[in-house]
C-alpha cells in the first residue's frame, strides 16, 4: 500500500497539469479567449446559457419528388427525341408517376428495354394503347426524400459555418424538420434569409422561337418554360423563355466570390474541370446565343454569347449591393438546397435569460459542493478532506475534458456536472465504509486500507459501468440537452473513476507514510 509505482505517480501529476491547461480558459473574459490557440478554448456556452437563435425548419419533402418527376420527363424527352419517336401526353401523372404515348407500335417494342432502364427505381407498366406508366413505389420515394433532407442538414451547416457562428447546433428532427441552434446569434433575419434561399443555379439557353409575351398567352414551345425575371439586368424583360434542359448546373461550381467589376458588385465563379469543359462545349456550340442564368427559377440575367468561354469561369453581373453579393457568393459555395425550407418556429433567447441560468447553475454547484465538502470532513476527518481535494481535481479535469473536446455546456450540461459531484465521492464512501469493516475485523491499517481500496474497486467499476451505459442509451436516442446532459455524466464518471482510485489512493498513501497514525480517524 506504501510503495506507489513511479509510473502512477507521473500519470497522475501528468493527467492533473494537463486538467489545469485546458480548463484555465474558462477563468478569463470570453473576449480575450479568441486570441489563445485553437486547442486551448473554453466551454462554449449552448444557447440556454449564452442566449441566441432558435429555428425548426421543414424539408419541402413535395417539392423533393416533383421535381424527382419532373427530371425523368426531361430524361424521356431526351431519349425519344434522340430515338426519333413519335410520342404524345408526356408528362406527370399523379403524385408518383409519370407518362408517355408512343405512337408508332414498332417504336414500342424497340424501345421497351431502354424506357425500362432509364430508372431502375422507377416500375414500368405498360397499357393497351402503348402508354408506358412509370411508377415509384413509397419506399423509393422515401429513400430520395431521406438523402433530400440529409443533404439539407449538410448545406445548412455550410452556409452557417460560412458566417463564422460559433458552435451551431444543426440536428434533424422527425422524418422532414431541421432545428438549427445558433448560440451568440441575436438577430436571425439574415440566417433566415440565407437558409431559406434555394440558391440553386441553372444555365438554360434562351428559346428564341418565341417571344415572352407570346408564351405568356399559353403558347410555350415544348421542351421550353417562361421564368420571370429579376431587375439585375438593365433592358431584360420581366419575362424571359428558357430551355427547360439544364445545360450546367451549379453542382459543379468550385468556387464563387464576390468581386468588383467597372466599380460595381459582381459575382465571379469558377467551374471544377468537368464543369469547366461542359461550360466551353455549351458556349463554343452556341455563339451568338444568348445563355439564362437562372437562380432559383428566377432569371438574373441572359448575356449573349459572343465567344467560347473556354477557361471554366464566369461573372454573374447585376445590381446587386455589396451585401447582396456577398450573400451569393457565399450560398453558390455552400451549395444548392435540393428543396426549399420553411421556417415552422423561430425563438429568440437573451442573454438576460442565460446569464440567469449561468447564476442559478453556478450557485447550485456552489452549495453542492460544499455539502459535499462538509458532509465528507464530518464523517470521515482528514481522509475526507482527502477525498475534498479529489472531488476538487475531478470538477477540474472534467472542465478540462469539456474544454478539450469542444463540448457545448447547456443547463442539463450544468445538472450533470451537480450530479457528478455527489457521485464523485460516492466511491470515495464505499472504499472508506470498506476500510473501516476490515478495521472492525481485526485487520492492521495497512492491511485494512489495502482491502478497502481492492475490494471496493469491483463495486465501483460495476457501479459506474451501468451508469455509463444508461446514459449512451440518452446520447443515442436523445437530442440537444439531452445529449448534453449524457456526456457530461460520462465524462464527470470517467473522471471520477480516475480520481477515486488512482488520486486519493495515492494521497492516502502518502499521508500514511508521512503521520504514520496508529488508528485511522474514521
Amino acid at each position: 500500500m506504501l510503495h506507489f509505482p513511479k509510473w502512477k505517480i507521473v500519470t497522475v501529476l501528468v493527467v492533473a497539469l494537463a486538467g489545469l491547461i485546458w480548463s484555465s480558459p474558462n477563468l478569463f473574459p470570453r473576449e480575450t479567449t479568441d486570441q489563445m490557440p485553437g486547442w486551448l478554448q473554453p466551454v462554449s456556452l449552448g444557447l440556454d446559457l449564452q442566449g441566441g437563435s432558435y429555428l425548426l425548419l421543414e424539408v419541402d419533402t413535395g417539392y423533393v419528388v416533383r421535381e424527382h418527376l419532373s427530371s425523368l420527363v426531361e430524361s424521356l424527352r431526351t431519349l425519344l427525341r434522340k430515338e426519333r419517336a413519335r410520342y404524345a401526353d408526356l408528362g406527370v401523372a399523379g403524385k408518383d408517376a409519370v407518362k408517355v404515348r408512343l405512337l408508332e407500335p414498332a417504336d414500342r417494342e424497340r424501345l421497351r428495354a431502354d424506357l425500362r432502364k432509364l430508372d431502375p427505381d422507377a416500375g414500368v407498366e405498360v397499357g393497351d394503347d402503348g402508354t408506358f406508366w412509370f411508377r415509384y413505389t413509397e419506399q423509393a420515394l422515401n429513400k430520395r426524400i431521406n438523402a433530400a433532407v440529409d443533404q439539407s442538414i449538410e448545406i445548412v451547416r455550410r452556409r452557417v459555418d460560412e458566417l463564422g457562428t460559433r458552435e451551431p447546433s444543426i440536428q434533424r428532427q422527425g422524418a422532414d424538420r431541421i432545428v438549427v441552434q445558433l448560440p451568440g446569434v441575436k438577430d436571425p433575419d439574415r440566417i433566415k434569409a440565407l437558409l431559406g434561399k434555394t440558391a440553386k443555379l441553372t444555365f438554360h439557353l434562351v428559346d428564341d422561337s418565341t417571344t415572352p409575351e407570346e408564351a405568356a398567352r399559353g403558347r410555350i414551345p415544348p421542351g421550353s418554360m417562361l421564368l420571370p425575371a429579376t431587375e439585375s439586368e438593365r433592358g431584360m424583360p420581366a419575362q424571359v423563355v428558357v430551355r427547360k434542359r439544364v445545360e450546367v448546373g451549379g453542382d459543379l461550381l468550385t468556387d464563387s466570390q464576390a468581386t468588383f467589376q467597372d466599380g460595381r458588385p459582381v459575382v465571379s465563379f469558377r467551374f471544377s474541370a468537368a464543369g469547366g469543359k461542359k461550360f466551353g462545349d455549351t458556349t463554343r456550340e452556341n455563339v451568338a446565343k444568348q445563355l439564362a442564368i437562372v437562380l432559383d427559377e428566377k432569371v438574373i440575367s441572359a448575356p449573349r454569347i459572343n465567344e467560347p468561354i473556354l477557361g471554366g469561369s464566369g461573372i454573374i453581373s447585376g445590381s446587386f449591393t455589396i451585401k447582396e453579393a456577398q450573400d451569393l457568393a457565399l450560398l453558390l459555395r455552400a451549395g444548392a438546397l435540393p428543396a426549399p425550407l420553411q421556417v415552422l418556429e423561430e425563438r429568440t433567447v437573451g442573454p438576460d435569460l442565460g446569464a440567469d441560468s449561468i447564476r442559478a447553475g453556478a450557485i447550485a454547484c456552489i452549495i453542492g459542493l460544499i455539502l459535499v465538502v462538509v458532509f465528507m470532513v464530518v464523517i470521515y476527518g482528514t481522509l475526507g478532506v482527502l477525498a475534498d481535494v479529489a472531488l476538487v481535481l475531478n470538477l477540474v479535469l472534467l472542465l478540462g475534458l469539456l474544454s478539450m473536446l469542444g463540448a457545448t455546456l447547456t443547463l442539463p450540461g450544468i445538472a450533470g456536472i451537480v450530479l457528478t459531484m455527489g457521485m464523485a465521492v460516492d466511491a470515495n464512501v464505499l472504499i472508506y465504509e470498506r476500510i473501516r469493516e476490515e478495521l472492525r475485523g481485526g485487520r492492521t491499517i495497512l492491511s485494512a486500507v489495502q482491502a478497502g481500496f481492492d475490494r471496493a474497486f469491483s463495486t465501483i467499476l460495476d457501479a459506474n459501468l451501468t451508469t455509463l451505459a444508461a446514459a449512451a442509451l440518452l446520447f443515442q436516442f436523445g437530442t440537444g440537452p439531452i445529449r448534453g446532459f449524457a456526456i457530461t455524466l460520462s465524462l464527470g464518471l470517467i473522471s471520477s473513476m480516475f480520481t477515486a482510485i488512482m488520486v486519493t489512493r495515492l494521497m492516502v498513501a502518502l499521508w500514511i507514510k508521512w503521520r504514520r497514525p496508529k488508528a485511522l480517524p474514521l
